[in-house]
Formats: C-alpha cells, sequence, structure tokens
C-alpha cells in the first residue's frame, strides 16, 4: 500500500469524466496507486471506466436537516453519487461514507434506491408526520442519466402527485422534461418549484467542468420548455467560480431570463473535505497562472482558507469580492425583472389519495 493519491487515469480511460484520479476517502486507511511495469500498453488495452449501478434498500428516504444556510427540513436523494460528473460537485464527500472515492467512484459507482416511492408513500401516511415541502435533488440530482432507466423520480413524483404534497427540485438534467405530464398539473395547484442549475454559457468549458451534464444550451431548453408548461423555474447560477465563471453573472441571468426563469438564486464555489484536491488537479489543467488566481481569490473570499464551512459564509463567502458579486446579482435580477422570490407552495391541499381510503373503507 502507498499514502499517495492513486491515479485511475493509468488503468482506465477517462472519456466524459470529471474527476482525474480515484482519491480515496478520508475514512480509508489505505490508498492505492497504480505503477508502470515497464510493459508498453496501447489505448486500446486500457479499459473505458463504465458507470457500475448497485442497489440500496433504506429503512427510510427522508433525510432530515436543520441548517440556517437553506430553506428546507426534508429531502430526499434517490441515487447516491452522480454520473453528470461535475467536478466541483460538494456532494463527493458523501462517497466516502460508503468507502468509496469521491472521485471517479462518485460518478462511476452509483447507488439507486428503487423503493424508494414505496418508502416516501409509508412515511407520507405516517400518523406522525407533519406537512412541509420535500426538496430533492439537493445532493446529487434525480434526473441523471441512470433515471432513464430507474424512472425512481418519475415514481416518486406519482406519489407526490396523489397525496398532493408541495415539492421543489433541483436539477441540470433533461430528463425532467420526461415528467412534465406530471409536473403541470402539479404546477397549477401550486405544488411544484424547479430550480435549474447554470454554471456557464461557453460550450467548451462546460464540457470539462460537467462533461456528462446537458450543455449550456440545452438547460435553457430546459427552462423553455417547464415554463412553457407554466412550471415555475428558479435559475441557480451555481456554482460560481471566482477568476473562471464569475465574469458570466449578468449573462448567464439575461439568457435565463429569456428562456422563462422567474427567480433566481447564486452559490458560491465549496470546496468540503475531498472535493478540493479533486479541484485542485483539475484546475492545474488551466495552468498555473489561472489555477493560482482562482484559489486566491477563494482564500480572500473565505478568510485566508479556500473553503469556511461556518454558517452563513460556506454558500456565500466575505469581503470585498463577495460583496462585488452579491451587489452585482441585485443589480441584474432588478434590472432583469425578476421576483425577489416565488410563491409559497401550498400545504392545505395534502390528503391521503382515494385509492388507499377505498382500502380502508373495505377494513
Amino acid at each position: 500500500m502507498t499514502e499517495s493519491g492513486t491515479s485511475s487515469s493509468k488503468t482506465h480511460r477517462l472519456r466524459g469524466r470529471g474527476a482525474l484520479s480515484n482519491r480515496v476517502g478520508r475514512f480509508e486507511p489505505y490508498e492505492r496507486e497504480a505503477v508502470d511495469d515497464g510493459w508498453p500498453r496501447e489505448d486500446a488495452d486500457v479499459p473505458l471506466l463504465r458507470t457500475e449501478v448497485a442497489i440500496e434498500r433504506p429503512r427510510r428516504i427522508l433525510s432530515r436537516n436543520s441548517s440556517p444556510d437553506i430553506p428546507f427540513d426534508r429531502s430526499i436523494n434517490p441515487y447516491r453519487g452522480c454520473e453528470h460528473a461535475c467536478v466541483y460537485c460538494f456532494a463527493r464527500p458523501s462517497h466516502a461514507f460508503l468507502g468509496l472515492s469521491p472521485g471517479l467512484d462518485f460518478e462511476a459507482r452509483i447507488v439507486a434506491k428503487p423503493e424508494a416511492p414505496e418508502y416516501l408513500a409509508r412515511e407520507l401516511g405516517a400518523k406522525r408526520y407533519v406537512l412541509a415541502p420535500i426538496a430533492i435533488g439537493t445532493n446529487t440530482d434525480p434526473y441523471q442519466p441512470v433515471e432513464a432507466r430507474f424512472r425512481i423520480m418519475r415514481s416518486m413524483l406519482e406519489v407526490l402527485r396523489d397525496w398532493r404534497h408541495p415539492v421543489t427540485i433541483v436539477t441540470k438534467g433533461s430528463l425532467i422534461e420526461r415528467d412534465i405530464d406530471i409536473l403541470a398539473p402539479m404546477a397549477r395547484e401550486g405544488l411544484v418549484h424547479v430550480g435549474i442549475s447554470l454554471t456557464t454559457l461557453d460550450k467548451a468549458l462546460s464540457r470539462r467542468m460537467e462533461p456528462r451534464a446537458p450543455s449550456p444550451e440545452r438547460r435553457l431548453a430546459i427552462i423553455q420548455h417547464l415554463t412553457d408548461a407554466r412550471v415555475p423555474v428558479r435559475v441557480m447560477v451555481a456554482p460560481i467560480i471566482p477568476g473562471l465563471t464569475d465574469h458570466e453573472m449578468e449573462t448567464l441571468l439575461a439568457a435565463a431570463r429569456e428562456a422563462g426563469a422567474e427567480t433566481a438564486s447564486w452559490i458560491l464555489l465549496r470546496l468540503p473535505g475531498e472535493v478540493g484536491p479533486i479541484f485542485r488537479e483539475w484546475l492545474d489543467g488551466f495552468g498555473e497562472a489561472r489555477a493560482r488566481k482562482v484559489l486566491a481569490r477563494l482564500r480572500e473570499m473565505h478568510g485566508g482558507r479556500e473553503y469556511d464551512s461556518d454558517w452563513g459564509k460556506r454558500m456565500r463567502g466575505q469581503g470585498v469580492h463577495a460583496d462585488l458579486i452579491r451587489s452585482r446579482f441585485r443589480i441584474a435580477t432588478r434590472r432583469l425583472g425578476y421576483a425577489e422570490d416565488a410563491p409559497p407552495l401550498r400545504t392545505d391541499l395534502f390528503r391521503r389519495p382515494e385509492r388507499d381510503e377505498r382500502q380502508l373503507a373495505l377494513l
């Protein structure tokens, strides 16, 4: 064993991947490193890193939180890991709890929860359940590519529709368009808000930074299709990477507004746990000068560190540059006619589905 990081680029071809290595998580006692044995290898001899999916059957599907930084107290993530492969993803460290790498494992070893809709219905029907909007996609994307196969998100939406339960969704996946037939009726009843994340309009940068996510143009089309169906959309300019994408804020907001987004928000790049080394390794590909600029600006916004996990600071930063971003965002959203916030989701329509009422009547 070795104490250095392991690079899967020596053992696998990484087409369409964001991370460049498979550094082990912080809970693992050892790391493995591929070593050149001196024998020449052609690219054709190196296998392509392919996505694997494992099944999880948790006892509960609703996760609770009490963080003052976020506007919800419960969430669902139907998948662990995310094939979109966004190199900046703050959720990468969660794979370490599975004994997997927050690097390439996070992108290629996905965990699906196919029984999530059944668990959700069970928890909603519990006598002690207290109603409040459920947030979906707060950690990993519920509309990542494997959703086309498992359809967990669609089945959960069917449960929420039947119970007339309010929900917020965060995604950058085009598969959400498949479910407009469910989302549009829920939107008419004030039961759903959708957030679409948009990081850059630079197609080449997007391909390097979030290689398996829809292109910027495609995400704008998603916003257009949802708003055409009268599903309220918030554009999430996130993450803002100072020195790399921050100059695009106004053009991103303008493009999303033209596509129909009604509200907007922004979040600064977050580098918790293992995300820092993974991001720095990727950033080196832009050259020393650019990498130094980005990291120096992050330190200026986080009190000398590349990331400050304190509440109230981790998502916005502090200091001159953070204040400048806040001001630019405020001025741009007002000029473009964004609403300050979406109307609150309705909580007065919640009820047990009719099919359950008929079953209870037979008891």
